[in-house]
């Protein structure tokens, strides 16, 4: 049938070629502009569209389609061979500017077509159209199979290369049709080569980096691609390295010795740069020798006496004698003696009287002169006597190895808390306990005190004295004296106005008694109150807290420039808006704790201290640090993992960031099973509604953290509850089971509650989550009378499948209560700023000293590293090889990590063990043996002898 129609459309062909050539048609060929007739029988089809190739992807037909002008018929023709006519789709129309009939026809070609055929090329289609003059074909269109092969045939490796050295990533893609098109990513995020020069991705598909940064570290991966599907290769790790260079040589020391042949030194640090991420460490010496000598002193001596005189008139003769055998040299001693010698040439024969009226009056001058010392030098010993009767001998100040974190004790009732009231239990006065403030500076503005003024005002000349051969070896003398010039620069509340506005840094060396506006208190009643605090430091640097948060700032002593100060302030976040959750399962551990100004310019990181409430003992958790930046968050780093930006020190209770960069700082967690434990704060609260019959207890159940506790402190506080309770803490797990809370035991004849209102259950996502608000239920109960005015009962909180704990609650039902302390007894710390060496437990002079013997390599080049280990912060050293003295980020972390405790034991622990460990070394002994810290041991002793003295002196106590 196929070649029935072939012939007949062949035979239609050439009937219509014959016309043309009859001698009317080519008259009509020719006069085609005069006739309109002649043009639609003398012009050969024009293709207004060809076929194009086409890809067959997956299964999918494809549609090629051909038009023509003016056309009869259309027709194709594949691989040589008609397409039969009911295959093909055609429309027909005129031009209308022409009068010409415009043809459009289309086929289908399918998968199977394509697979079937089995020729030499490619599966091909053309067009032929007719017209009354002939016929014309058109370009061919190729038909292929779209395909992506899996494997590439050359993948990326990855490569360790030195800072400013090339880097070469070959990638060859997968075999494809259409061939795939290579795109490059970085860390899963694509490369832009517009964005950086330094970046070029032309040179057949490989990455090429001309001058590798350290930013150009990370994981590359080659992206292949076409119609069909993309590719991903394996990543290829870059990892650019920094060799160690070393830094200038220091001065050579003096002369070992003062007299004769002896040793000078210098040294260098690893530090110009210091190595960074596996980068070599220098060659070479960090320590130079060589020998010195000094001359030794020459004591003078006398020469021989000269000839005597010729007798005077006064009957004298003199002699004399130089201190020239041998000179004094060197700084010898001069000679001993007179140099002059006079005699009586006339053996006290002449003007004898004379003589006698002038030795009387040398006698009696001498005689006044005497007695004139001797009552100027009583009258100082009786000054001196009193003035140390009021002060007392060898005070020693303890704000100068303590920096002001004192403990504090007080009686305590029912199980030592002091946050229980109204108990009706009778309280055991023989119980007391001893409480460490956290984080939280003495108030030096006691109102108690405030009738004493002169207790406060600042000791005349104290002085601080040591006797330890350690602080000899950090270059202390053996009677060391600390003058404080000015009275401490500890900030009180209220003290200025809020300057939170204008952060900054302010030109000059700042007004050191511009104090902080602490923004604990409540702006109005009913409103939250402000966690905010603001400072003025400068180059001694110092602490913000903020109290009952567990949030303070560290500045460490030279972060700042010299003759600089700058307004910083702190503050937590409390707006509805929190970090951004990436996972399902993530959840906040703490608070959104930030600082500034953004523009701060600092030398060296500071330290801030943030409180969570995850369970870290066991490795359930995977913790992130995030910054807020201008539209989101941003990951900064893992906790457990190792930065070159941060550093991040995680506790039991809180976490310790080492930072450099302003802004809002939060820890996000992710439960890696269903073993992770979050810590609850668990606490029960009750009042007597106006009604004076019911009453209501309302549990509580928050992050084990103190801002969170805060916010039920806050809520309880305006409705005039009470803590009926000590609060416990519960380990919820996130094994997805809910939080039961019930009551029971509740006095039956006394007291009613609703029926089905005894237990009531929070979803496990709401507790998982709960960082955003307090959980709280209410349990109503009523009683039959006002002589009910007891209640005791047991409320238990419950996780299903999980841990259990029960609020005991017994307490007095008074209807009026004119005379009851709020519950929160505890008040506030006025202090929340704290600048100069009160702020810091490591004297400014020891800290210097423990700097410039660490900082310095020894023959292994490990001393600061030695530090670290010994200190239990040895994790991620690469963060503390990048920083210009080690030694003092080091001791600022510890510094941070110990606020919460006066004493310097652990830090003399560290330091007397690595004396014990080199000593034994060869050549080391002498520099480690006058390390030895006992001053350090003693400084707790010497702070309790301190507040002994002050108050037996005073005749007060000083609560603290």
């Amino acid at each position: 049938m196929a070649r029935g129609f072939c012939a007949r459309y062949s035979t239609v062909a050439a009937l219509l070629a014959l016309l043309a050539l009859l001698p009317g048609s080519t008259t009509a060929a020719r006069g085609g502009n005069r006739d309109g007739l002649s043009a639609l029988t003398g012009t050969l089809p024009h293709f207004l569209q060809e076929p194009d190739d086409a890809y067959i992807v997956k299964s999918n037909p494809i549609k090629l389609r051909c038009r023509a002008r003016p056309a009869l018929q259309i027709f194709f023709k594949c691989n040589g061979e008609w397409v039969h006519q009911n295959q093909h789709t055609s429309v027909e129309h005129t031009d209308l500017g022409t009068g010409l009939k415009i043809r459009e026809v289309m086929i289908n070609v399918s998968r199977q077509q394509v697979e079937d055929f089995h020729g030499p090329e490619d599966y091909w289609c053309l067009c032929v159209a007719w017209s009354h003059l002939g016929t014309s074909k058109s370009r061919k269109a190729t038909v292929r199979i779209a395909y992506l092969r899996k494997n590439f045939e050359q993948e990326p490796q990855g490569r360790e290369v030195p800072i400013k050295g090339m880097i070469v990533l070959h990638c060859r893609p997968p075999e494809g049709v259409p061939p795939a098109e290579v795109e490059w990513l970085k860390n899963d995020e694509p490369i832009s080569t517009l964005d950086d020069v330094n970046i070029d991705t032309r040179a057949d598909h490989n990455l090429i980096i001309s001058e590798a940064r350290l930013s150009d570290s990370g994981n590359y991966t080659c992206l292949a691609s076409n119609i069909v599907a993309r590719r991903r290769s394996a990543p290829a790790t870059v990892i650019v390295f920094v060799n160690g260079g070393w830094s200038s040589w220091t001065d050579w020391s003096d002369c070992s010795v003062r007299c004769g042949r002896g040793v000078q030194r210098r040294s260098r640090t690893c530090t110009n740069p210091a190595p960074l991420n596996g980068g070599a460490f220098c060659d070479g010496m960090s320590v130079q020798k060589s020998t010195c000598s000094s001359p030794c002193p020459v004591d003078g001596g006398w020469a021989n006496w000269s000839e005597w005189s010729v007798c005077s008139a006064e009957c004298e003769k003199q002699r004399g004698r130089e201190c020239t055998d041998p000179e004094p040299k060197h700084g010898g001693r001069l000679c001993d003696g007179a140099a002059l010698e006079t005699d009586n040439c006339t053996g006290d024969l002449c003007t004898q009287a004379e003589v006698e009226g002038n030795n009387d009056i040398a006698l009696y001058a001498g005689l006044a002169a005497g007695v004139v010392t001797v009552v100027l030098l009583v009258i100082a010993v009786m000054l001196y006597r009193r003035s140390q009767s009021e002060y007392g001998v060898d005070v020693i100040d303890s704000s100068a190895l303590t920096g002001g974190f004192q403990s504090f004790s007080f009686k305590s009732t029912r199980q030592g808390n002091p946050l229980l009231m109204n108990s009706s239990m009778p309280p055991d006065l023989t119980m007391s306990r001893t409480y460490t403030s956290p984080i939280c500076f003495p108030d030096s503005m006691d109102k108690e005190l405030m009738s004493e003024p002169s207790l406060f005002d600042p000791l005349p000349d104290v002085k601080v004295k040591v006797h330890s051969s350690f602080m000899v070896s950090l270059g202390v003398s053996e009677r060391a004296e600390y003058h404080p010039k000015a009275p401490p620069q500890t900030f009180p509340r209220g003290v200025v106005q809020d300057l939170a506005g204008r952060g900054g840094m302010l030109g000059g060396r700042g007004n050191s008694l511009l104090g902080p506006s602490l923004g604990f208190q409540p702006r109005t009643s009913a409103e939250k109150p402000l966690l905010r605090t603001t400072g003025l430091f400068g180059h001694g640097g110092g602490r913000l807290v903020l109290p009952n948060t567990g949030a303070s700032l560290l500045v460490p002593h030279g972060a700042i420039a010299e003759n600089t100060s700058w307004e910083m302030h702190m503050s937590i976040n409390q707006d509805d808006t929190c970090v951004s959750l990436e996972e399902s399962q993530e959840v906040l551990l703490g608070p959104e704790v930030s600082y500034g100004p953004p523009g701060l310019d600092l030398s060296c990181p500071v330290a801030l201290t943030i409180a969570h409430c995850a369970d870290v003992s066991s490795d359930d958790w995977s913790i992130k640090l995030r910054r807020q930046t201008q539209d989101s968050w941003e990951d900064v780093m893992s906790v457990d993992g190792e930065c070159a930006s941060c550093y991040c020190l995680l506790e039991p209770q809180c976490c310790h960031l080492l930072v450099d960069r302003p802004g809002c700082y939060a820890l996000v967690g992710e439960p890696l099973s269903e073993a992770a434990v979050k810590r609850l704060r668990l606490a029960v609260f009750g009042s007597l509604e106006a009604d004076a019959l019911t009453y209501s207890l309302r549990v509580y159940c928050v992050d084990d953290t103190p801002h969170a506790f805060q916010e039920v402190v806050w809520l309880e506080r305006g409705q005039g509850g009470r803590l009926l309770e000590e609060p416990k803490t519960l380990l919820f797990r996130g094994n997805s089971f809910s939080l039961q809370i019930s009551i029971q035991d509740i006095p039956q004849f006394l007291w009613s509650i609703k029926p089905f209102t005894t237990c009531q259950e929070f979803g496990f996502s709401q507790v998982w989550g709960s960082n955003q608000s307090p959980l709280q239920c209410a349990f109503t109960l009523e009683r039959f009378s006002h002589a009910a005015n007891q209640l005791s009962c047991k409320i238990s909180v419950r996780q299903v499948k999980g841990q259990e704990l029960i609020l005991q609650v017994y307490t007095t039902v008074a209807e009026v209560q004119k005379d009851t302390v709020p519950f929160f007894t505890q008040s506030d710390c006025t202090i929340t700023s704290q600048t100069g060496a009160r702020a810091f437990k490591i004297p400014l002079s020891i800290r210097q000293r423990i700097c410039a013997t660490f900082d310095t390599a020894n023959a292994k080049g490990k001393d600061w590293q030695l530090l670290a280990q010994k200190l239990h912060i040895d994790r991620n050293l690469v963060y503390f090889a990048q920083q210009t003295s080690p030694s003092a980020v080091i001791l600022s972390l510890w510094e941070a990590q110990h606020q919460d405790r006066g004493d310097l034991d652990s830090l003399a622990s560290a330091l007397e063990e690595i004396g014990r460990v080199h000593s034994k070394l060869p050549g080391v002994a002498g520099d480690y043996e006058q390390t030895s810290p006992k001053a350090l041991r003693a400084c707790p002793s010497k702070v309790g002898r301190l507040e002994d003295e002050w108050r037996h002196k005073r005749g007060a106590v000083l609560d603290y």
